[in-house]
């Protein structure tokens, strides 16, 4: 720490895993930075063993460790990233892009060997993910299928977005820019996230939107079929209007009140799973 206690512990450790800290981030989201790496061979022990049980945990069609260790890409990619971050580190840039390009004819999964990857992540299926040189994705992360954590500038500065700690990004999700999504935070399958989102916040749609806002959670797959659709919403809410202004217009007119049309609202019973 420098004598005048301008740099603090998280400082400290963004410099440990090659990153710089975010000036303004305490003002905008919590984002809570990747645990360091224990060193050694028991550490490398302790991460194996950290991201098996996260995978056995967040897949059910995970059996065993044996198949986790031999056919998941998810759990392939993140320890290729691990070799290709190492020697990013060490000035080894070229060797650093051989290994990342191995990696991802291998696993599908495209990892920038610049990109901070925290502990206990996992990538479940991973085809077409993409991750871009200064993303950090932090501890406990779950990214499903063809989710990109992409750039929005052409300038050779910070301009991958950062995830908090128990973050969950849903199938073909984009994450763009230098933006920070708090922990816990979940983004629906097929959003577009441009703008900061808060801890705990549910976001869906193009642009995503916040549709939920929650306190800290651990984590935990989306339930699509639960999501709130705010545009939908937007246009029942509208047409609700509608039908009570005809209704009103026709007590005053005298006349018989219109029959309900149909809208977002009167969907046929059978759409939620419902027998006639």
């Amino acid at each position: 720490m420098k004598p005048n206690g301008k740099w603090s512990l998280r400082t400290a450790l963004n410099g440990l895993f090659g990153t710089t800290e975010r000036r303004g981030s305490e003002s905008r989201v919590r984002v809570t930075p990747p645990a360091m790496h224990p060193r050694g061979m028991s550490g490398i022990v302790e991460l194996v063993r950290e991201d098996v049980r996260a995978v056995m945990q967040h897949d059910p069609a995970a059996r065993n460790a044996v198949e986790v260790l031999l056919f998941y890409p998810g759990f392939h990619a993140v320890w290729g990233h691990r070799v290709a971050h190492t020697m990013w580190r060490m000035g080894l840039t070229t060797s650093a892009r051989a290994v990342s390009h191995a990696n991802r004819f291998v696993t599908g999964i495209e990892i920038h060997p610049g990109a901070t990857i925290g502990r206990r992540v996992f990538i479940d299926h991973g085809m077409g993910i993409v991750i871009g040189e200064t993303a950090t994705v932090g501890d406990d992360c779950l990214l499903y299928k063809g989710v990109v954590l992409g750039g929005t500038s052409l300038e050779r500065r910070e301009r991958h977005p950062t995830l908090g700690s128990g973050v969950v990004v849903g199938t073909n999700a984009c994450v763009l820019g230098a933006i920070y999504l708090g922990d816990g935070a979940r983004i629906g399958s097929g959003s577009v996230v441009i703008r900061d989102v808060p801890e705990g916040a549910t976001v869906v749609g193009i642009p995503g939107r916040v549709v939920e806002m929650g306190g800290m959670r651990t984590i935990e797959q989306l339930d699509h079929a639960a999501l709130p659709d705010p545009v939908a919403n937007a246009i029942s809410s509208l047409l609700g209007e509608i039908e009570d202004l005809r209704r009103e217009v026709a007590a005053i007119r005298g006349d018989e009140p219109p029959p309900r049309r149909a809208g977002r609202d009167f969907e046929h019973e059978s759409f939620d799973g419902e027998e006639e």
